[in-house]
């Protein structure tokens, strides 16, 4: 997975694509997925669903690198694989796909299928993005700092200046000001703000993090 970012789908929605060859019915079921325990839920969510049909074959892909797909039941790398590297190619991570198959009574043979489960595959994600669900997660740091209340408004505009989105201010004694930058863009904006306090270190800095920037 590429150390800068990656698409994946939004969180809560459900891409449907249905294919057809000679009465055989494919039909791909994509969702984002945060984890491997995520992904298995939703495999057996599918199979509960489509419980009548001849195949289910899942495939998915996370944004730490692992990845895994089946062909259940299907020749070898004529089902799993080819739905596999669609998600791939699509540059999806944190995502799982079934492709359910409901057989028409002619053989494809494994061209066919593989032609079959990469449409239907296709079809789902293009659906996501047709409907706005394709989202991009970037590499982000997160920085906090305590403020005077005094200094809270020059600290915010270079924080913005800087590049920076801020998520929220918390008003006590001081500001605790809490903004996002894309990671390693956040050196100037520290630099700065210890030079505006004089050495203070008034700003936390937290471990880079894939979120919507």
């Amino acid at each position: 997975m590429a150390q800068d970012g990656y698409q994946t789908l939004a969180d809560g929605y459900e891409a449907v694509f249905e294919f057809e060859d000679r009465r055989s019915r494919f039909i791909a079921q994509l969702v984002h997925a945060k984890g491997q325990k995520e992904c298995e839920k939703f495999i057996e969510e599918v199979r509960a669903r489509h419980h009548d049909a001849r195949h289910n074959v899942p495939a998915w892909v996370l944004s730490d690198g692992r990845e895994r797909c089946s062909d259940d039941g299907e020749p070898s790398r004529t089902a799993g694989m080819p739905t596999l590297d669609v998600l791939r190619g699509a540059g999806l991570a944190d995502v799982c796909c079934v492709v359910t198959r409901y057989f028409g009574g002619v053989k494809l043979g494994p061209g066919g299928l593989v032609r079959a489960y990469t449409a239907a595959t296709q079809g789902a994600v293009q659906r996501a993005a047709d409907d706005g669900k394709v989202v991009a997660m970037t590499q982000v740091t997160r920085v906090t700092c305590v403020v005077p209340y005094a200094a809270y408004g020059r600290v915010r505009r270079m924080a913005t200046d800087a590049g920076a989105h801020p998520r929220d201010a918390i008003f006590s004694e001081d500001v605790q000001l809490t903004c996002d930058f894309l990671s390693g863009h956040e050196k100037p904006f520290l630099d700065a703000m210890e030079e505006l306090f004089a050495g203070q270190q008034v700003c936390t800095v937290g471990e880079p993090r894939f979120a919507q920037f």
